[in-house]
């Protein structure tokens, strides 16, 4: 990773995520979003947040800025499949993954907190392994692309294309949130993108091993994350 050596101030950024809302509305196609990004912004103040189900978000913006960063949350809790679609993506795209770790392994936390912190409070463990580490390795740059999609859940219906992230201080943008699920994966096939085998096995959103299980016909896309607790977000997006 190679962070912006001048990053503009937030004020400046701010006004931008407000002109590229503005200018792409709602459902401006992908590629619009993409191309608003790489007119107004330069490698390497831009990264791409992926948590490795799919390629179709790297492989689209590596299109238009080719070497783009891709921040992979590595938990160390990952299914093996996911660890194994990382590396495809490493490999066969034009991008550069960038593993954000945590401040402690798996075993110094358990060490330290106690073991299977998931179990006992998932929140928690969240913020340790996925949100602070995020936060600490966003700072580093102007504007962050993720995979937020509308109809993965009620609490994304409301997802813009461009916005202005204050929590972590740049530009927010989300050019596949209008896309359908199965968009996504007829993307995925019709440019022979790596996939995680998870998802045509019941997995359609996909986290760390002990916190996801299948999704049942007919379930909520993110069903599947954190079953049986009341958390549905591991806080990266609200």
């Amino acid at each position: 990773m190679t962070p912006v050596a001048t990053k503009r101030s937030n004020d400046e950024l701010k006004a931008l995520a407000e002109a590229g809302a503005a200018e792409l509305g709602w459902d401006a196609p992908a590629r619009d979003v993409i191309a608003w990004v790489a007119r107004n912004f330069e490698l390497p103040s831009v990264a791409v947040a992926c948590s490795m189900a799919d390629a179709v978000l790297p492989a689209l913006v590596a299109d238009q800025l080719p070497g783009v960063d891709v921040l992979f949350l590595e938990t160390g809790y990952h299914f093996p499949e996911t660890y194994a679609t990382r590396d495809e993506v490493a490999a066969n795209l034009r991008v550069n993954v960038v593993d954000v770790k945590p401040e402690h392994t798996v075993a110094e936390q358990d060490s330290l907190l106690g073991k299977d912190l998931f179990a006992r409070d998932p929140g928690r463990c969240c913020a340790l392994r996925k949100v602070e580490p995020l936060h600490r390795t966003l700072a580093g740059y102007e504007l962050w692309f993720t995979g937020v999609r509308r109809d993965e859940a009620p609490t994304r219906t409301n997802t813009p294309l461009v916005t202005w992230d204050e929590k972590n201080g740049l530009v927010k943008v989300n050019p596949v949130a209008a896309w359908s699920f199965d968009q996504l994966v007829q993307y995925s096939e019709d440019n022979i993108l790596p996939v995680n085998p998870l998802l045509a096995q019941g997995y359609p959103s996909i986290g760390c091993q002990p916190c996801t299980r299948k999704v049942a016909a007919g379930e909520d896309p993110r069903a599947g994350r954190w079953s049986g607790t009341d958390k549905t977000e591991c806080g990266l997006h609200v």
